[in-house]
């Protein structure tokens, strides 16, 4: 695989709650990653406001995809907004349990049940 095999789109998707969907799809690594950190920084923060990253299609992500999750746990969590992540792959869903990282993040299985929680 070349450099230019890696594609990774970062969809928002509008959701009748008012809530900010960002559909996450492909490879998303150290080539991709500032796709995906464009689109978290065009997301309008504020107190009250959830956030939810649909990884439902997401087929890879290395330590630099990790890394921007964190960051955007960071920003949300600064803003008072909520970050949920929808629709983890088993795959992703183990390096997210050996890292850690299902202690630090809201993780669920799809985007329904992440408006259900974020709505509360």
């Amino acid at each position: 695989m070349t450099d230019t095999d890696r594609t990774l789109t970062v969809t928002p998707q509008p959701h009748r709650a008012g809530l900010v969907v960002l559909k996450v799809a492909g490879e998303l690594d150290h080539h991709t990653a500032p796709s995906l950190r464009q689109a978290i920084d065009d997301v309008p923060y504020a107190a009250g406001v959830a956030v939810i990253l649909d990884v439902s299609e997401l087929l890879y992500c290395d330590s630099t995809g990790l890394t921007v999750f964190i960051n955007a746990h960071h920003r949300a969590e600064a803003a008072g907004s909520v970050l949920g992540i929808a629709g983890l792959r088993d795959d992703l869903g183990r390096v997210f349990k050996i890292t850690g990282l299902d202690q630090f993040f809201t993780l669920h299985a799809d985007v329904e049940e992440a408006v259900a929680s974020a709505l509360g």
